[in-house]
């Protein structure tokens, strides 16, 4: 199991997809991906499975104090720093959180309820079926479209993206896409599909408490 939270290339069947969701989120293992090798080591033995740091140490090459400073700096790039005050933060993650089990649902009256009626979907081509529009206008569109695609939200998670709400879709830890919202009035007025490799990897991503 450690060895699959280090190395989230790792497992391909259902068996180890359970095993994964009862240790750590996709979102978790998307978050520990962007750390440094000795970064995410110090991280997760120490704050996830309580290993001393003097333990910890060798395995690094590391003092135990400079062990220590790792798993600090790591743990502050998984937590984060929003962008938003705390309470403008609680209201976007409640609309995208909405938006999440619409889609998941492929309940098309239920997406559409959390959307702007001029709200625009963007998407990177590389996550889009061949021959789909890059750009769809208009709630109608915009939440069929989202149904269309509803098997994919089984596998999404709630982050911050940039120290904003957003999504990933990360089949066993194995991001693939990046979602990023605009919001207003409790409306989801835009949101951005990211798949494009060179895109994904300009993004900061931390976990949501």
């Amino acid at each position: 199991m450690l060895d699959r939270v280090l190395d989230p290339d790792q497992g391909n069947n259902p068996e180890d997809e359970a095993l994964l969701a009862d240790s750590v989120s996709r979102a978790l293992l998307v978050v520990l991906d962007t750390l440094q090798p000795a970064e995410r080591i110090a991280f997760v033995l120490h704050d996830m499975f309580a290993v001393p740091f003097d333990e910890i140490a060798p395995i690094v090459e590391r003092t135990p104090v400079a062990t220590k400073k790792l798993a600090s700096r790591a743990r502050r790039k998984v937590q984060g720093t929003p962008v938003v005050a705390a309470a403008e933060l609680s209201r976007h993650r409640q609309v995208v959180s909405a938006f999440l089990a619409a889609a998941r649902a492929g309940d098309l009256t239920a997406i559409l309820a959390v959307l702007a009626p001029g709200v625009v979907r963007r998407a990177d081509p590389a996550a889009l079926p061949p021959g789909a529009a890059a750009e769809l206008h208009g709630a109608r569109a915009v939440a069929e479209g989202t149904v269309a695609l509803a098997r994919r939200s089984q596998f999404a998670d709630l982050v911050l993206v940039n120290g904003a709400v957003g999504l990933v879709m990360a089949p066993r830890g194995q991001l693939l896409l990046a979602l990023t919202f605009t919001t207003k009035d409790d409306k989801i007025v835009g949101y951005e599909v990211i798949a494009d490799p060179a895109r994904l990897r300009q993004l900061s991503f931390s976990v949501l408490d």
